[in-house]
This record gives structure tokens, sequence and C-alpha cells, in this order.
């Protein structure tokens, strides 16, 4: 579908562009950080946790397209659900990207715009590159759980 994808690369493109929720957050904030050496992506991950709910995300690093979209995406995504839900939509998300082979995933909360990184399982070089930032606010959130 031409017309699906090319939407797709301009939802991409933006969230590169306009990258959402860049920064940082102080301490207490939790700080990860995730390093693809394949390509030199590098991301921050910066997440506040309260009464169990994801008050807050900064992301911050540097990369190609793919892993910064994913990045921007992935924070507007999560920003205020709880982190039993975040952890749902990491599962989500690493399925989509044919990661993780167990059972079909709980689909009540719909991707949205991450549906657009679906494309990216037809170059498996990229795959480490969607899923950099998912798996650095995965580290992160055990690291709180501690």
């Amino acid at each position: 579908m031409p017309g699906l994808e090319d939407l797709y690369r301009e939802i991409i493109l933006d969230h590169y562009k306009s990258p959402r929720n860049r920064g940082t957050l102080e301490p207490p904030a939790i700080r990860t950080e995730g390093h693809n050496p394949l390509c030199g992506d590098e991301i921050e991950v910066y997440i506040a946790v309260d009464n169990d709910i994801v008050s807050d995300i900064k992301i911050s690093g540097q990369g190609c397209s793919i892993s910064q979209s994913s990045a921007s995406m992935m924070s507007a995504a999560i920003k205020g659900k709880p982190v039993a839900e975040v952890r749902a939509l990491i599962h989500r998300f690493k399925h989509m990207m044919s990661i993780e082979d167990v059972e079909e995933p709980d689909t009540s909360a719909p991707l949205g715009d991450l549906e657009a990184l679906q494309g990216v399982v037809k170059f498996p070089v990229r795959i480490k590159c969607a899923v950099l930032a998912w798996n650095t606010l995965a580290e992160g959130l055990d690291t709180a759980a501690q």
C-alpha cells in the first residue's frame, strides 16, 4: 500500500525532526543508557515513576532516524501510563518487531504512531535500531522496581 507507506515515512520523519520529550530529568529520576555498537546509536532514557505511574520521561542521545523516531514515539506513548501498561506495550512492540515469539500480547492498547515502525521488520539489521530505546526503558523500569 504505497499511500500507507508514505504516511508511515512522514510519521517517522516528523518524530525524527521534532522529537517529543527531548531532554533530561534530575534525580531521583531513573537514568539508563543504551548503545547499539553496530551502528553507533546512543540513547539515554530518564523516567520518573510515581505511585506506579510513569509520570515523566525524557530522551536524549543520537543516532539514525529509526532509533531516534522510535524513542520519540515511545516517550509519547508511555507518559502518564501505569508501569504494568508500559511493560505490556514494550512486549507488544517487541512482538511487532518479531523479536518476541511468545503468545500474542494484549492488543487492547492501540499502538498509534508506533505502527509506523512495523515496516522496519523488512530490514532485520534495523530492528535493533527500533528497539534500542525500548530495551533501555525496560532496563530503567527494572531499576525502578528494585
